[in-house]
């Protein structure tokens, strides 16, 4: 019964925190969402900060899973790599709260919130660093930084994904993958 409780407060929280943000979700707001009393919430957490960070860190799992479910071993590093990354920024458009979370790290600057999307940002960079490094030690691929070599490309990807759309027409998935094949894969390849 404590499982579910909690549960229900996190679902809640999730649910306040994607539709107010973090600022202007209170505690009051997640018990009354949760049907629970606000000590009750204190039961399971100290605030609203470990709410959120909980919040993420499961969302972090399931977007890591997602993009591991794009994986194939019998497709080159570089579709793998395309895949995983497209499914991870997809994965954080997908989801109301992260939309949210950006909005209010740009408008406000929450600190709370953009130590989230720090977080969120580090998980895709560390999981694409690792598959890098499985494929430098598979000899699939030049040695590199890897930890560079995944910053360039997550960053990259924002760019083409979010900052090119803005005052031009949206690339397609497939785009997007011919642009790395040519300007950064091909460079890789052994």
């Amino acid at each position: 019964m404590s499982f579910d409780r909690r549960k229900e407060i996190l679902k809640a929280a999730y649910d306040s925190f994607s539709l107010f943000g973090y600022k202007a979700t209170t505690i009051d707001q997640v018990a009354r969402l949760a049907n629970v009393g606000k000590g009750t919430i204190y039961t399971y957490f100290k605030n609203k900060e470990e709410l959120l960070d909980e919040i993420i860190i499961n969302l972090i799992n399931d977007m890591e899973k997602a993009a591991d479910e794009t994986l194939n071993p019998d497709k080159p590093f570089q579709e793998n790599v395309h895949q995983a990354l497209y499914r991870m920024l997809e994965f954080r458009l997908d989801h109301q709260l992260t939309i949210k979370l950006v909005q209010e790290k740009r408008d406000i600057g929450t600190p709370v919130v953009e130590n989230m999307i720090k977080k969120l940002e580090n998980s895709m960079l560390l999981f694409i660093q690792d598959k890098i490094e499985q494929a430098i030690q598979r000899d699939v691929i030049k040695a590199c930084d890897p930890e560079v070599m995944a910053f360039m490309l997550m960053k990259m990807y924002v760019a083409l994904i979010f900052d090119w759309e803005k005052d031009r027409k949206p690339l397609s998935k497939e785009e997007i993958a011919n642009i790395f094949d040519l300007y950064i894969f091909k460079g890789l390849s052994k």
